[in-house]
């Protein structure tokens, strides 16, 4: 049996993060380590979508090749670590980078992305006004339309097709940010905080349950396929369905055909949930943001809907009621909600497995050990934490260095702009809606409907009216 290895995506996802947040750290000690990461812009004229972020010399262009050549040479170093084929790699997200990130600029464009008070400036009467987060979306299309109306192409992609890392990545990033946001207004951040806790209650011992027993009962499954289910629709999507099955020594199939059900209904629930809740919820941000981070089921999903979200309603808000939020905050309500639940999987996968080994299937001398809970441990997770609090007690110190903190994130947020949208891209290109048809299980996704559409999503829209009702962004 080969030996297993100890770095594992999740790991991997962490280190890469880590080290993007050493590189900007090092902005308080005078160098502007990422100021040629590339940037995009709302544009109309083509010559001017790109250019370096801060403080550097480069042409557009030039700082888009040097950002592409850094992350593809880091990515390319922890894919061969994980023993993966680096040049196989470099090969696919080459074509992965500039098709997802391709989208995003088209998404850019002042007809999409330009909202009302910036019209003007473009010389235009009238725009969508989604801001640039437009452009996840149209990642999102392309990738759908990649993955199932060229599935020969997409196949040859496979080695980058790495949604969960990608998106684990820019979320460590993201910390950074809301690290140095959270000092703007303290007293907001530890709302956001609080409230995100108490929603994991409702995660774990409502949905859960609830989705387990619909499973079991009026859908007759075994408990090795319901107890996946359950996880995957109410609680984490893929990772919770993974270690759900490994927690009980589920078949390998099990988790896996769970996974692409949780992919799938992501992508349905991106590309509904945040337009409803720019419908209903514009006046309520925070109760949207906390919606998408308790209904959307996927890491990835969860956080790019609270950025959808964030951009849809911040600017129906200005053009309805000129009111001008300060972009983030509800990216951060979703985003906390989703990692306080990550945080547990863990510990759930642990309950899971003693249950499973104590009364369902125990065997005389056979013992759980506690170690489990930290092999399950979404890595990521530690390293969204521990940048959130660097940064939170880095930038408290004096308003110098609070100053140096908003320098410093304008070049990690164009690095975690680009982990977003090759996100988006890579969902799209899994996503293949034939898939499940072929193996069969239409009651798998019938069950699936009812749990997330018939109950989880309202229960969770009450949950997210009940904690943060009330709650605003900081104006900008």
């Amino acid at each position: 049996m080969a030996e297993k290895r100890w770095l594992t995506e999740d790991k991997l996802a962490l280190i890469v993060g880590l080290f993007l947040f050493c590189l900007a750290l090092l902005n308080f000690a005078g160098l502007n380590t990422l100021g040629w990461v590339v940037k995009i812009n709302t544009w109309t004229d083509a010559s001017k979508i790109f250019t370096p972020t801060s403080g550097y010399k480069l042409g557009g262009f030039t700082a888009l090749l040097y950002t592409y050549v850094f992350i593809t040479v880091i990515l390319a170093l922890g894919i061969k670590a994980l023993g993966g084929k680096a040049w196989e790699f470099i090969k696919s997200f080459t074509v992965v980078f500039v098709l997802g990130y391709g989208f995003f600029a088209l998404g850019s464009h002042a007809l999409i992305a330009a909202t009302p008070d910036q019209r003007a400036a473009y010389g235009l009467s009238w725009s969508v006004g989604l801001t640039l987060e437009a452009g996840f979306i149209l990642s999102l299309v392309g990738g759908i339309i990649v993955g199932n109306f060229l599935p020969a192409f997409a196949a040859r992609l496979k080695e980058a097709l790495r949604p969960e890392m990608y998106v684990k990545i820019a979320i460590i990033i993201l910390g950074i940010e809301l690290g140095v946001k959270a000092l703007a207004a303290p007293n907001l951040s530890t709302a956001v905080i609080f409230r995100g806790l108490c929603a994991i209650a409702e995660a774990y011992l409502i949905y859960w349950a609830v989705i387990y027993f619909i499973a079991r009962k009026y859908f007759k499954f075994s408990r090795e396929w319901a107890a996946p289910l359950a996880s995957g629709i109410s609680i984490c999507g893929v990772s919770a369905a993974i270690a759900t099955g490994g927690a009980i020594r589920a078949r390998p199939m099990v988790p896996i055909v769970v996974s692409s059900l949780v992919v799938i209904f992501t992508c349905v629930e991106m590309l509904i949930l945040p337009f409803v809740a720019e419908w209903a919820l514009w006046k309520q941000p925070m109760v949207a943001g906390a919606w998408m981070g308790l209904a959307v089921k996927s890491d990835g999903g969860a956080v790019a809907s609270g950025a959808i979200t964030d951009a849809l309603i911040l600017a129906k808000a200005f053009a309805a009621d000129g009111v001008k939020w300060t972009p983030g905050w509800i990216t951060m309500a979703a985003t906390n909600v989703k990692v306080f639940i990550d945080v547990f999987i863990g510990i759930w996968a642990f309950v899971l497995a003693w249950v499973w080994c104590a009364k369902i299937e125990c065997k005389p001398g056979q013992r759980m050990r506690f170690g489990e809970v930290w092999d399950r441990f979404p890595r990521f997770v530690l390293g969204y934490v521990l940048t959130f609090l660097v940064m939170l007690f880095i930038c408290s110190h004096s308003a110098d260095l609070l100053n140096t903190g908003k320098a410093l994130i304008l070049g990690t947020t164009q690095l975690r702009l680009i982990f977003f949208a090759l996100t988006f891209f890579t969902i799209g290109v899994v996503s293949n809606f034939r898939k499940l048809w072929e193996a069969g299980i239409g009651k798998l996704i019938l069950v699936y409907v009812v749990g997330l559409f018939g109950f989880i999503i309202w229960v969770a829209l009450i949950i997210s009216w009940i904690f943060f009702h009330g709650v605003h962004p900081p104006l900008a």
